[in-house]
């Protein structure tokens, strides 16, 4: 366990109203207190905030004029005693105050080490402490309640009780071999087995059934838009931002790259790509960005295929639709308030039943209708964050494939009648797992890469 102070800026680094910079360790207080001219630190109340000046100890001048709060262990983010230092928001004074703490002894702290402490002394387990990254990263409303519910435990309760079942169920079983008090003790011992790997299945079923929805909330829905040149791509991406963030001319082919933005529909977080029109060109510029937007294609969420209300389909329309084949995406016939020359039935039958919306971008009109057919898509039209676990990290979605596995070859094993000590490794298999979801059973290898993934202070 680490004995020694660190500190960090935990604000972004540039000109803001307040900048941060934490202290936390056994020396945090001590470090502070002789750095600070106003009341005695060493001698305050714990959780207070106090107006004061840090002293330059090499020149004894002002280095900055301060609020900082006093938190003592073990009621504390870290459960350690922590310092925070409110400087103002200036790059020059919050890095000239880190310097002076450094200089008397705290150690700059790595990447996450704050919450790290937090995860090593108890306070939260490791998926508490990878939701506090998720909650920072929140795109959406419904993406930060989700981590919310994980920060306060949500998913670690239900983790915890189904490797409590789990453990129950392989000492009971392993007493009534032990101790057999009747004959037929090695068939009540697989019945039980057998019902209590089936309970636990169905509820990491119903976990994985809804990660999909969940990662989608922590990680945003990759949306290509795709279309032929000059149907409205870059004026639907505008639309959908509310504001100018794509080039829209009357000249097809203005967009020459990949252009990317984050979106809120409906509570789903869209990663918005407006790709350049995908056709045959000899423009070399253009080819460049026309083979990125394939690229894209094969690696997206969601694809909003946009065509001309205008226009009569064309074989480039059609190949299109040939290209996003066994993809999920929802069709936009666009300038509906322009004369119809596109054949919708065509278009009905090229979409095999996905969504087809029409709007009049530039009349605003059809924006609410696509908005339902996205959310619709992925989430049946309504997002329940209220009663819902949600599972939204790789890492946790993986590790309950594994367990799903891992009961299902224990399920196998006892459907063939095979001895009990073989079944329960299967059984101790996921237990372990489920573990490492919340760092009881994970390498410390696994925590440092995690923790190194935090931001700089937290």
């Amino acid at each position: 366990m680490e004995t020694d102070t660190i500190t960090a800026i935990s604000t972004p680094i540039g000109e803001g109203a307040i900048s941060i910079v934490r202290l936390s360790g056994p020396e945090a207080i001590a470090i502070a207190a002789e750095l600070f001219e106003g009341k005695d630190l060493l001698n305050v109340e714990s959780h207070t905030m106090h107006y004061g000046k840090i002293m330059d100890p090499d020149t004894k001048e002002i280095a900055e004029e301060v609020m900082v709060s006093v938190m003592r262990a073990p009621k504390t983010f870290t459960r350690e005693d922590i310092v925070e230092i409110n400087c103002h928001g200036g790059l020059v004074t919050v890095n000239r105050v880190l310097e002076i703490l450094l200089a008397k002894g705290a150690r700059l702290a790595e990447p996450g080490e704050f919450t790290k402490r937090a995860f090593l002394h108890g306070r939260i387990d490791l998926s508490q402490a990878e939701a506090v990254m998720d909650l920072i990263r929140a795109k959406t409303d419904k993406a930060m309640s989700v981590a919310l519910k994980q920060m306060d435990g949500r998913l670690s309760a239900l983790i915890q009780r189904l490797r409590q079942e789990l453990l129950e169920t392989v000492a009971h079983v392993e007493v009534n071999i032990d101790y057999p008090e009747y004959d037929d003790v090695e068939e009540m011992s697989h019945e039980m087995m057998r019902e209590k790997t089936k309970e636990v299945h169905a509820e990491i079923e119903n976990l994985l059934q809804v990660a999909k929805q969940g990662k989608i909330l922590r990680e945003g829905l990759a949306t290509a838009i795709i279309g032929r040149p000059n149907v409205g791509k870059s004026s639907l991406m505008n639309t959908l931002v509310q504001e100018n963030k794509a080039i829209v001319t009357e000249v097809p082919g203005t967009t020459r790259d990949i252009i990317e933005e984050y979106v809120n529909v409906r509570g789903v977080p869209l990663r918005l790509v407006d790709t350049a029109g995908i056709r045959e060109t000899e423009d070399i510029v253009e080819k460049i960005g026309v083979e990125r937007s394939r690229k894209v294609l094969k690696e997206s969420d969601l694809i909003l295929f946009v065509l001309n209300n205008n226009d009569e389909m064309t074989e480039e329309d059609v190949k299109l639709f040939e290209a996003v084949q066994g993809l999920e995406y929802i069709v936009i016939i666009n300038k509906t308030d322009l004369e119809k020359k596109l054949d919708l039935e065509k278009v009905k039958q090229l979409a095999e039943g996905n969504p087809v919306v029409t709007t009049s971008l530039i009349e605003e009109e059809g924006v609410d209708e696509l908005e339902t057919a996205i959310a619709t898509t992925f989430f049946a039209g309504e997002i329940d964050t209220g009663d819902l676990t949600y599972v939204s990290n790789v890492r946790h979605i993986q590790l309950l494939k594994q367990s799903k596995q891992a009961l299902e070859d224990a399920m196998g094993s006892l459907e063939m009648k095979m001895p009990l000590d073989i079944i329960q490794i299967d059984v101790t298999r996921t237990w372990e797992f489920l573990g490492e979801i919340i760092g009881d059973t994970a390498s410390d290898s696994l925590i440092d890469q995690l923790f190194s993934q935090f931001c700089l202070g937290k």
